[in-house]
This record gives C-alpha cells, structure tokens and sequence, in this order.
C-alpha cells in the first residue's frame, strides 16, 4: 500500500533523487565554507553528476540522426478486389477499419546523431506495428532500392561511405571508390546524386521495405511481397543549392517540421501499397526478384494499397522514445516471413546485434519497445532486467520448457506451416541476371530534365576529384545505362576544375573552400 506523504516539503511538484528523497538545495554542493574543498558525502551531487556521465548509450552506427512519432496504422483488408486472407493470414492487415497503433522512426543513415538534416543521403524509413499478435517492424528507407545485394559487403560500404578513418571528413573520392569498384551500386548512386537524395522533409518523402519479404496464408502458400509508403502530403525534394541555404538558418529542418506538424494537428499519413510476385526465380524477368538493387516494374507487379498509417503523437521524451526505439528486419509474425534476399538475412541477425549492445540485454522491456500485448519467456537475468515475463499462474519455479510442473506451453500452430523447398550446393558466389545498369537507365530517362541536370552536376562535381580510374569507371556505367547520361558525363567531367578537395560531404558545392572562407571572413580580436 502506497503511504501518502503529507510533508509540506513533498509536494507532487516537488524535486527528489532517484531514492525519492526530496531535493532541498539544488544550487550548491556541500562544502567546508562557502569556497572551500567539497566533501566526499555529497550524496545528492554525486548521484546526479554520475547520471548525467552516462546519459547517452552508443550511437548507432547508421541511422544516429533520428525523429520519430506515434500514431496508427489502419487496414484495407484487400488487395486490389481481392480479401487480402488470399495471401496473408497475418492479423494486422484482416478485417477492414481495424487500427494498429505504431510508432515510426524516421533518420538520415551516415551521419552522426546532429548532423544536418540537408546532407545528400538515404533516409530510414522504420515502422513498428504493435499487432496482436506481437510486434511487426518493417524497417527500410525512402529510396526503394540499395547500393549492395550481398550482406557481406555491407560493413565495407558502410566504412567507404563514413568520415576518413584518419581526417574525420567524408571523402567523396572514398564513396567513388567503392561504387566505382561495386558496379550493382549504379542505380542507387543515380539516384543519391539526384534531387532524390534530398528528401524536402520527413513528411514528404516515399517509404521503402526495401528488401523482399513473403506473406503466407492460412492454407502455407507463400508469394514475394514489396512493401512501399506513399506520402499523403505529396512528395519533396531538394536542389543542392537549396539545401545548403536551409542548412544555413536551420540544420534539423526535418525533425522541427514533422514536430510541428503534429503540434498543429496537422497528421502525416502515408498508404500503405504492396507488390505481389509468385515465390520463385521468375527465370522471364532480367533481374533476379530476391536483388535488392532491383526495383519491381509496377506494369508487370502493380501497387495495390492495403491500408494508410496516420501519425497523430509526438514523442514526450525523446531519449525515451526515439533513442531508445529499436527496430530489427527479423521482427515478424505469424502471415509474414523471410525470403531469400541476401541482404535481409544478413540484416536481420545484425539488427538485433546491435540492440543488445546499444541499449542492452533487456531492451525488448523498455515500453517504446514492448508489444502490447501480454509476454512471457523463460528468459532472465542480465542488464536493467526489472520484471520476470511470468504468465497468470505460472509456476515461477519453472523457467525451462517442456515441464509437467505448471510451466509455459508452446503455442497451437495457426494455419498450415509454409516449407519451401530449397536445394544446391553450398557456394559463395553472386548470383545470376546481375543487369547492373539497366534499371539506373531507365530511372534517368524517367526523370524530368532539372532532375537530371542537378544528377550530372552533382555527379561532376565530386568526380572531377577523383582519381581518373575512378571516373573512367564511373562514366563507364553510366554509358551502359543510357547514351546521354554517359555521354554529358564525360563531356562534363572533361571541362570540370579540378583542383577542389575530395574532403567534403556529398555533392557540396565548394564545401572544400570553407577552412580558408573561415579565416578570410574571419574578424581579428584582442587576447583578453
């Protein structure tokens, strides 16, 4: 029974420690006269002071600049004309009306946790369903493609595109390089380089599983499924130059526009929409359906929406929330399954990975992060655990499985179990039907004429420092893609300036210059 305390110095208002002791003197340590030695007692100082040593966990080493709200997510129940229990029997998308609440992270992926919200860049995409049947993250990005299909390249990628390991700058030579060297990489570079790259806002900009996923219904027949967000707001995008002047009064324009838009009550939304593809190899098409670099042509896999997410809340603390969020490709439930695309194998071991060293064993625990819906494991112990998942009447002496003694008991499965067959040898080898450049053609001959000009002089820009074997490569790609884009790239590259630094953020316009802008524009002082 909670005592109430009727102290007029514990108020509900009233400051206290992490005991609940409450605060008297916030303003001072306690120490031998007003200005001398501290003493080691300082109870309060101390407890506060240590807190505040360790108020960041580890920052991501993708996605750090993060916003994010809460909102629901409210179903079709069909695909096209058809109910949508013809493919899935997963829950959160049965039933017409019904609403999911969610909670969405959206980011910028290379830079650090400030960085500016204008820096040429993919951003994430990330949305946890709490269904009821657990939760359901679909984790991706704004642009539906990637720059690798292999899991394995992907911590090389990561490091080409991250700051220089010995100046701290990004290098666009370094970013080159590896795109240059990963030809599968053209059509995502098409498409960073080109006002794409730039999303306007948070609000305004697509969303992508990315990868292949499966949906499987009652009856355990599987198909590929693509998941893609369609902002209700219309879609933005931004020139170079008009990013470095947002960046000049405001460099977390993003994070500041989605608040406030909710503040005003005016609610993002976006449409959910699907492609759907029989599961297997599809040998007709020139790209393999599992390549992640690849996108699904919507004349032959048309969009068909199946539901609309609406965020209405914002975050009342953001360490709590957004920071604390933690979201994995692995996270799926019971009418939802993996395929066989490289990149999200490799993703869904490394996702979770990272939760438990960035924010701990027991970050499933934290509420951002809990489902919504009753838990029990038989899991316990390690860091910041603070409950046991017991079930009603659980024996709490049993924490294994199978027991005779009142313990936990496996589920009754929910439809037939989906078993593909898979069979062949175990190789390291890419696969078949690469066709690299292709679609990265056919998404510059799809842009208007502005989108491209901005795609070539931003390209021309940062590869006119380059080492020519890179540009030779580059231009290379770029003539298999389409004739006019190689071709205006290579003249462009011919009559660039040269002498500029590679040290500087993708696509900036004279950001090499700056150092010595400081020091001319610099105004002289007197040591005080």
């Amino acid at each position: 029974m909670t005592q109430k305390n009727d102290s007029t110095h514990d108020q509900d208002t009233t400051l206290t420690n992490r005991q609940g002791h409450p605060i008297t003197n916030n303003q001072n340590l306690r120490t031998v006269s007003n200005r001398g030695p501290a003493t080691l007692e300082n109870y309060d100082f101390l407890e506060k002071i240590s807190h505040f040593d360790r108020e960041r966990v580890p920052e991501r080493v993708v996605h750090a600049r993060g916003a994010g709200a809460h909102g629901y997510f409210e179903t079709y129940g069909v695909v096209g004309n058809e109910p949508i229990s013809k493919y899935t029997r997963a829950k959160v998308f049965q039933d017409k009306g019904k609403k999911t609440p969610v909670f969405v992270r959206f980011s910028t992926v290379i830079h650090g946790g400030h960085s500016p919200e204008t820096l040429r860049d993919p951003r994430g995409f990330a949305v946890k369903f709490y269904t009821e049947d657990g939760n359901w993250d679909l984790v991706g990005n704004n642009l539906k493609i990637f720059f690798i299909r292999d899991a394995m390249k992907f911590p090389d990628m990561i490091h080409a595109f991250k700051p220089d390991p010995i100046t701290n700058i990004q290098n666009v030579e370094r970013f080159f390089d590896f795109c240059a060297s990963s030809p599968e990489s053209f059509h995502m570079v098409t498409f960073v380089y080109s006002p794409w790259g730039i999303p306007a806002n948070y609000r305004m900009m697509q969303g992508s599983g990315v990868n292949t996923y499966k949906w499987v219904n009652q009856e355990g027949k599987g198909v590929l499924v693509k998941y893609h967000w369609e902002p209700l707001q219309g879609i933005k995008n931004l020139t170079q130059k008009e990013a470095e002047e947002i960046q000049q009064k405001n460099f977390n324009h993003a994070t500041q526009d989605l608040y406030d838009a909710i503040e005003r009550e005016e609610f993002p939304e976006w449409e959910l929409h699907v492609q759907i593809m029989e599961d297997g190899p599809h040998p007709e098409l020139d790209f393999d359906p599992l390549d992640d670099t690849k996108l699904w042509p919507n004349d032959q896999f048309p969009w068909y929406p199946v539901g609309k997410m609406v965020l209405n809340k914002n975050p009342e603390d953001y360490f709590a929330e957004v920071e604390q969020a933690t979201f994995g490709t692995g996270v799926l439930v019971d009418g939802l399954d993996f395929s066989d695309d490289k990149m999200l194998q490799g993703r869904t071991f490394s996702y979770s990975d990272t939760q438990r060293h960035r924010v701990g064993a027991n970050y499933l625990q934290l509420p951002i992060n809990a489902p919504k819906k009753r838990v029990a494991t038989n899991q316990s112990g390690g860091q910041m655990m603070y409950k046991r998942d017991l079930a009603p009447g659980q024996n709490p002496h049993i924490n294994y499985e199978p027991s005779m003694l009142n313990g936990l008991k496996e589920a009754t499965q929910d439809g037939e179990e989906y078993t593909p067959y898979v069979e062949g040898n175990l190789v390291r080898e890419s696969i078949d039907r690469q066709s690299n450049t292709k679609q990265a053609g056919e998404t510059y001959r799809n842009f208007e004429q502005w989108e491209r000009d901005e795609l070539l002089a931003n390209l021309i820009r940062d590869l006119s420092v380059c080492h020519v074997e890179i540009q030779n490569a580059m231009i290379a790609l770029a003539e298999e893609a389409d004739e006019e884009y190689g071709r205006l790239l290579k003249e462009g590259l011919h009559k660039a300036r040269k002498e500029s630094s590679t040290s500087k953020p993708l696509g900036n316009i004279d950001g090499d210059q700056a150092p010595q802008n400081a020091i001319d524009k610099g105004h002289n002082a007197e040591p005080y």
